[in-house]
């Protein structure tokens, strides 16, 4: 059994995002769930971000011509349906 790690309740939303994790690296991603701590994305893509690995998140179509801020997150976790990332502090 692993223990939760978890500091903030997960909310299931569905949100386009776009996912940059190298300088070639970019792919488009649906949330599972975010928290105040992170978010977990589901990802049918072979080519991926690993454990570890600093990446760079921008939510899509946020509304009118707003447009969301990128937000660096470090990938915690990888299952076969996706990624979980941790927030790193602004």
């Amino acid at each position: 059994m692993t223990r939760e790690q978890r500091t903030s309740p997960r909310i299931q939303v569905p949100l386009k995002v776009s996912l940059k994790f190298s300088e070639d690296g970019h792919l488009y991603a649906i949330t599972r769930d975010i928290s105040d701590g992170g978010i977990f994305l589901l990802l049918d893509q072979e080519t991926v971000p690993k454990v570890g690995d600093t990446v760079r998140v921008q939510v899509q179509n946020v509304g009118g011509d707003e447009v969301a801020p990128w937000v660096s997150m470090r990938v915690v976790r990888e299952e076969a349906s996706g990624l979980g990332l941790m927030m790193l502090d602004q």
